[in-house]
């Protein structure tokens, strides 16, 4: 079992990334703390591991709340003994199919706000820590866009400024945090389509335009998300730190 023993605290744990996440990790021997704001479905997703054999807990935090966040990590290493992993998979605000020209600034600035807030409110959370013990994963979602360039046909508003600004926070915290025995990685996809809600205006035309971009024809699962996030939080991965995990099936060219 590739987590054995580790301690996982999951910011948007109910959602389905986030959820897919908490599962692997749970099936993989890690004991799971799933964040967020919406007690029912955190239960949902909790009750699932549970009924597989694995530890999950709950709890209601708002991970763009600095005393929510701090309080809640605090009370999770004091109960569990330390936090081994953090990963930060809540939902950004966006505003899409809109083309920059036309768009409110607000419109722009609510992801990039809440990606950097809520990574920053996240990571420092579980960097003190991760710190005295000399050890910890800090993982992160998204990917930087000069891999693939700016999309021809589809208009994301500030949504890839706002990974782009994750990006940046995570190199930093790979060199500050380097030295103490913490690692700092991304998981970079592409797109899921599995994780477009159902009833998202042009879902299926959103999917097609992930896969079409995609070298191997299709996209990245839920499970295969899970999958290299119990690997890349392992100590199989051990060595990577200050680098992006491509699971994105050719879509990002490294």
């Amino acid at each position: 079992m590739l987590l054995e023993n580790k301690n996982a605290v999951i910011y948007g744990g109910a959602g389905s990334i986030g959820g897919a996440v908490a599962r692997a990790f749970a099936r993989e021997g890690a004991r799971v703390f799933l964040a967020g704001r919406t007690p029912e479905k955190l239960e949902a997703v909790a009750a699932q591991i549970r009924a597989a054999g694995g530890l999950a807990e709950t709890a209601e935090v708002d991970a763009l709340d600095e005393h929510a966040v701090d309080g809640h990590a605090d009370a999770v290493a004091a109960d569990a003994g330390g936090i081994d992993i953090s990963f930060n998979l809540i939902t950004h605000p966006y505003t899409h199919g809109i083309p920059l020209a036309e768009m409110a600034v607000d419109d722009f600035m609510a992801p990039v706000e809440t990606a950097a807030r809520t990574t920053f409110l996240t990571a420092r959370a579980a960097a003190r820590h991760m710190i005295p013990r000399r050890s910890g994963v800090i993982l992160a979602f998204g990917g930087p866009g000069e891999r693939s360039g700016p999309m021809r046909d589809y208009y994301l508003g500030g949504t890839q400024v706002a990974f782009d600004a994750i990006e940046t926070i995570r190199r930093q915290l790979a060199v500050e945090l380097g030295p103490h025995g913490i690692r700092v990685v991304t998981l970079a996809s592409g797109g899921v389509p599995e994780s477009l809600p159902e009833g998202t205006e042009g879902r299926e035309q959103i999917a097609e335009m992930i896969e079409r971009q995609t070298l191997l024809g299709r996209a990245a699962t839920l499970e295969d998300i899970g999958n290299a996030a119990a690997f890349a939080a392992s100590d199989w991965a051990r060595s990577m730190t200050a680098a992006i995990v491509n699971v994105s099936c050719g879509a990002l060219i490294d």
